[in-house]
């Protein structure tokens, strides 16, 4: 009945979602967090908040992505579910990337591959038909397969949250935990960014290490969380006129107030210019 739609027409624009902004959790929650997760996994949630990783990556990750020598990991897959089935995968975006692993990351990955040593996985690479690629994974579940996203968030993440105070206990005869829509596994890789934007790191190299493919991308995520410029405008003003008044000081000339002009001479009359 309608030969063409007519919410295309230039007169129809598009509602625009409504972003909402990035509240990285403080760091007594992510330590929190972190300490009710398994045994088998706390070194794979300080992974996650101590190089911004995301979720399936920490999946993904094996041990031949560790450089302990140089001071670097290397995020070179993922595990992401298609359809129901697991498979490795390039990170988002395709853009594989390296992020600097501090000394308190490597003794607490070299601790956890002493008591949980890495295990060879294989699963089929992009695709559930895909080549079968093994990787030795540093984080499994109890029965030594790739973690299932799925299982793991309502299982394990939910009872860390819980344990956290995040979220209440399970309710007596409720059969899951309290949904938590802005407590995913998401929020430690948002603390990593607020901690290193709180350092004073640039946001070129967040964006690198946290695999954005534009860095305006990471400005508008996080720009809110830079520190603020009001002292440091403050200061920086503050100094240039310090050293404005040193120089002046120095000169032996009163110092001249920054941003006015010196006021020109009154005019003389021309009589009393040609006498001059």
């Amino acid at each position: 009945m309608l030969p063409k739609n007519p919410c295309k027409a230039k007169s129809v624009k598009l509602p625009t979602a409504t972003k909402k902004k990035v509240i990285p959790w403080s760091l007594e929650r992510v330590h929190a967090v972190i300490a009710g997760l398994p045994k088998r996994f706390h070194a794979g949630g300080k992974l996650a908040f101590g190089c911004g990783l995301r979720q399936g990556e920490v999946f993904g990750f094996a041990v031949e992505d560790i450089d302990f020598k140089g001071g670097w990991i290397h995020v070179n897959r993922q595990v992401r579910l298609v359809g129901t089935k697991p498979v490795f995968a390039l990170p988002k975006g395709n853009k594989i990337r390296s992020v600097p692993l501090s000394a308190q990351l490597v003794a607490a990955l070299k601790a956890h591959m002493k008591e949980f040593p890495p295990v060879a996985v294989t699963l089929p690479w992009a695709k559930p038909d895909g080549e079968p690629k093994t990787f030795r994974l540093l984080f499994v579940d109890e029965k030594s397969r790739a973690y299932n996203r799925s299982v793991f968030n309502m299982g394990a993440w939910k009872l860390a949250l819980a344990a956290a105070g995040v979220i209440p206990p399970r309710e007596r005869g409720a059969r899951y935990l309290q949904a938590a829509p802005e407590g995913g596994m998401h929020a430690l890789r948002h603390a990593y960014a607020s901690v290193l934007l709180d350092a004073g790191e640039s946001i070129k190299a967040l964006s690198e290490y946290l695999g954005h493919s534009d860095p305006g991308f990471t400005l508008r995520t996080y720009t809110h969380l830079l520190p603020s410029s009001e002292t440091r405008t403050r200061k920086a003003i503050d100094d240039a006129f310090t050293e404005t008044e040193a120089e002046a000081e120095d000169d032996g000339d009163p110092p001249v107030a920054q941003g006015t002009s010196v006021p020109p001479p009154k005019p003389m009359c021309p009589q009393c210019a040609l006498a001059a």
